[in-house]
């Protein structure tokens, strides 16, 4: 109801400072013009002059009286517009009353762009218009009968009738411009107020989002918790949105076996992918980041492909954990999954689709994970566990495939993984920083101007 009493008092709030500009021109030009046309009477009809002169001047200071005095007079805007219209018309018709015929004839212009300027130029209601051509045929009745000696047939025919017809045209042109003003007004502002309105809507959800993006950072380790465990590594973290539907973790773990005195440190990290990005990525990935922090805690999960497992079988249960046959939910993630011994330097993996990149020397070896999501638990098969022996200055890459599937270049075309690979290879023995501005780089150049397709989470460890 509100929003409708300010849509109406803001269109009759325009419409008034519209009509107040082009009433106050319409007063200026009936004082400028009717004292100028004084010439042609001069000139035309030279016996009159001087009562022409004196009618003119007569409404030429009225109206300037009110385009100057018009708020200490207390004038309302419309009225501003009525008064230069009805004097002008009851002038025009005492000058018809002392022309002849001829006069008269060539005169009817004058009247004919008065109230066809008259409805170009004024916005008052219709009423407002009957009014000054009622006013009008009454004066000119009068003046006529005192005046004039011409029939009412001459008057008709040199002018009177085409007077009229346009005096009735200039009603329905003063209406529908009023009307169709209005509209376009209403219109306007109902948009705007629409706009507002969305705005506004707009701010609750992107504050929303903005506060489940604070839930994400806080259930996600910060960069520096996870440069404290792995020290020389770095982390490419780029939301597609506000929020993620990539994550990545990181725990360390300290075990000393039977017979041994040195503890064995234990760095388990991992790069997902959920399905989707955005908020529903998002939801997914607050959901595997609590049962990666779950199964730290399991008895059962003692290697990468375990903990794959685990987290295969919890995610499908939360997310049917009410669903019937047949509306299972079958979103997931893509994960890869790195357990490094920095005592042994044995690298355990385990991945869902994703892999995990060694580059040693130059050399890039690939360890492929299991062609499966997280999520399918129907036609879920174990996950393997794949271990690696890795040297000192070995380089271990996880990461999800936004950065690959970026579209940009000078074709549009997607980045792929070959180039992804090179620029692995070729900085693996640069520094962290290095590294990352490259990939970095890489990225941006190759995207340009297009839209980020994906989230993009890449980490890099230096053994």
């Amino acid at each position: 109801m509100s929003s409708l009493q300010n849509i109406t008092s803001d269109w009759k709030s325009e419409i008034n400072k519209t009509a107040f500009k082009y009433h106050k021109i319409t007063l200026w030009l009936a004082v400028v013009f009717n004292l100028l046309f004084f010439v042609t009477d001069y000139i035309n009809i030279n016996e009159y002059w001087e009562k022409f002169l004196a009618f003119r001047g007569a409404v030429a200071f009225a109206c300037l009286i009110v385009v100057l005095f018009h708020k200490q007079l207390k004038i309302s805007i419309e009225l501003m517009g009525v008064i230069p219209v009805l004097l002008i018309s009851i002038q025009n018709a005492y000058m018809w009353s002392l022309m002849d015929a001829e006069h008269l004839q060539k005169h009817t212009m004058a009247y004919v762009t008065l109230f066809i300027g008259s409805g170009m130029f004024v916005f008052y209601h219709f009423y407002y218009s009957i009014f000054i051509v009622g006013a009008s045929l009454i004066a000119n009745a009068i003046f006529f009968y005192f005046n004039s000696d011409l029939s009412s047939e001459q008057i008709l025919v040199n002018g009177g009738l085409l007077t009229l017809s346009v005096a009735i045209f200039s009603i329905l042109l003063i209406r529908m411009r009023f009307k169709l003003t209005k509209n376009e007004l209403i219109a306007r502002f109902a948009l705007e107020e629409s706009k507002h309105e969305l705005q506004e809507k707009n701010n609750e959800i992107v504050d929303s989002i903005n506060y489940a993006k604070r839930i994400q950072n806080a259930l996600i380790p910060p960069k520096e918790v996870f440069k404290k465990i792995l020290p020389d590594s770095f982390i490419i973290f780029k939301p597609k949105d506000i929020v993620s539907g990539d994550f990545y973790w990181i725990t360390e773990l300290n075990t000393t076996k039977e017979n041994e005195e040195e503890n064995e440190r234990l760095v388990v990290f991992s790069v997902a992918d959920c399905t989707g990005h955005g908020v529903p990525g998002a939801f997914m990935s607050l959901i595997g980041l609590k049962i990666f922090n779950q199964s730290i805690k399991q008895y059962d999960v003692n290697s990468p492909a375990q903990a794959l497992d685990y987290l295969n079988t919890e995610v499908f249960n939360t997310v049917n954990k009410h669903s019937h046959e047949d509306n299972v939910i079958r979103d997931g993630m893509d994960v890869a999954l790195c357990s490094i011994n920095f005592k042994t330097l044995m690298l355990s993996f385990a991945g869902a689709k994703n892999p995990v990149y060694v580059v040693r020397n130059k050399e890039l070896y690939e360890i492929k994970g299991d062609k499966q999501p997280i999520g399918s638990y129907e036609s879920h098969a174990p996950f393997k566990n794949h271990q690696y022996q890795l040297e000192k200055g070995d380089m271990v890459y996880t990461f999800s495939d936004g950065f690959a599937d970026q579209f940009g270049g000078p074709k549009g075309k997607k980045l792929k993984y070959k180039p992804f690979k090179n620029m692995l290879i070729q900085n693996s023995d640069k520094s962290m920083e290095e590294q990352e501005k490259q990939l970095n780089d890489l990225f941006e150049n190759w995207k340009g101007d297009l839209e980020q397709l994906d989230d993009v989470c890449i980490i890099g460890v230096r053994i």
